[in-house]
């Protein structure tokens, strides 16, 4: 099946782990397998599948640490790892993906800091890693992702002010910060789309 471009797994009943030899499909372009009850990790092969636009691991039960080798993926448009149990850091390598354009990583046990190399990804308009346990500021570099219309960031462990870069995301539609431990001001941009906020809860909309 080396010819094979789509496969398509989503809303069955899969169990056990993601074959290894799935990264010999070298013309892969759409990996989809979400909502099965996948577990284990995500196998390293899969970083080679360079023909990739969209991987879909969502709502399975993975978990491990989500694979820096995906940063190789350059053509990936798409990546929906949401609703699982990964853990660990967010590689910085998710860097690299420049024609990303969804980067859907809510509902896992993410830890440590959003990397600041995410600001290379100026195609990105979504972005959304809610419900985890990331930790530490907001980065600045976001304000990079001039295309962004979706930025949730809620349900987590982040200090800190709002950085004003957020003053670039001139397409943003939705802002959504709530349940962490931000303080300091509300950028002044921000000031006539605040439905409310309190010193550890924003939600905000454009």
């Amino acid at each position: 099946m080396k010819n094979l471009i789509l496969l398509l797994l989503g809303h069955n009943r899969f169990t056990g782990s993601i074959p290894v030899s799935l990264g010999n499909l070298s013309k892969l372009e759409i990996l989809d397998v979400h909502e099965n009850l996948l577990s284990g990790v995500i196998p390293q092969e899969l970083g080679k599948l360079e023909s990739l636009i969209q991987l879909a691991f969502s709502h399975n039960e993975l978990s491990g640490q989500i694979l820096v080798t995906i940063g190789n993926l350059s053509r990936l448009e798409q990546l929906f790892l949401n609703d699982n149990q990964f853990n660990g850091y967010i590689p910085k390598e998710l860097g690299n993906l420049n024609s990303l354009v969804e980067l859907i990583l809510l509902i896992n046990q993410l830890s440590g800091l959003i990397p600041d190399s995410l600001g290379n990804l100026k195609k990105l308009e979504q972005f959304t890693v809610h419900d985890n346990k990331l930790s530490g500021h907001f980065p600045e570099t976001i304000g990079k992702c001039i295309k962004l219309r979706y930025l949730i960031l809620s349900d987590n462990l982040l200090v800190g002010s709002v950085p004003t870069s957020v003053c670039n995301l001139r397409s943003l539609e939705i802002l959504h910060l709530g349940n962490n431990q931000l303080n300091g001001r509300i950028p002044q941009c921000l000031s006539n789309s605040v439905t409310s906020a309190t010193s550890s809860k924003f939600w905000i909309y454009e």
